[in-house]
């Protein structure tokens, strides 16, 4: 099977922008989508809400809205923004997100759904109730939810973000978001996804591109008179 790699954070403000291509992905057929959270504010690096990060976060986020047509609420602008209360927590998210999956193999919705609450809602989505309220607007069953994420939490999420790390390493990417094209050979490839942000059709059809020409099946061997090469050697 061919698999995009998506290497990401749920507090990362150009994964957010990300998104659109994300669910363009999603509708391609024969490629499989494998979620990696990267903990970018994860354990020692977790960190309040400041002026300081407003003032910082502010000139990415309008350029985000201006590039690619991401809303961006009130909420989070002058409410969450302005809550130096507030954590900025990546373990708690990233572990909703396995459960998710877990429970109902909904990981990439949950994702979707914790930036929508992050940056349109401003919520604060590093928060357990927040977490199963935003579960429970999933549609994912409470206690299934609640067991999946206690059993998922700390070690196993700590887990999760290492072998996202290996997996940025892998790819060669710098930073969040990363994605990587993996052909059903095993072969790891980056993509350069900045020149598609607000193009998610394009981004679809590149990678419609990369996948096997025959319908659903692997490319032919190229044959002659000595012998057969594998495709794509």
């Amino acid at each position: 099977m061919n698999t995009l790699h998506y290497i990401f954070d749920p507090f990362c403000g150009w994964c957010y922008a990300a998104a659109p291509l994300l669910r363009a992905a999603q509708g391609v057929a024969g490629l499989d989508l494998a979620l990696h959270g990267g903990g970018m504010l994860a354990g020692a690096r977790r960190r309040a809400i400041t002026p300081q990060w407003r003032d910082y976060v502010m000139p990415h986020d309008q350029r985000i809205a201006a590039l690619t047509g991401q809303p961006f609420g009130a909420a989070y602008f002058d409410g969450l923004l302005r809550d130096t209360a507030a954590v900025m927590d990546s373990a708690p998210p990233t572990t909703a997100i396995l459960a998710a999956e877990a429970v109902a193999g909904r990981g990439l919705d949950m994702l979707h759904a914790l930036q929508h609450a992050h940056y349109v809602a401003g919520r604060r989505i590093a928060e357990p109730a927040v977490l199963e309220a935003i579960a429970a607007g999933l549609g994912l069953p409470a206690q299934a939810f609640a067991a999946a994420f206690g059993r998922l939490a700390g070690a196993a999420t700590e887990a999760h973000i290492d072998e996202s790390l290996a997996w940025l390493s892998r790819s060669g990417g710098q930073g969040f978001p990363t994605f990587a094209f993996e052909d059903a050979r095993g072969h790891l490839t980056r993509l350069d996804t900045g020149a598609f942000l607000g193009q998610p059709e394009a981004f679809a059809a590149a990678l419609r591109e990369r996948l096997p020409a025959a319908a659903g099946g692997p490319a032919a061997a190229q044959c002659g008179l000595t012998g057969c090469v594998p495709p794509g050697d």
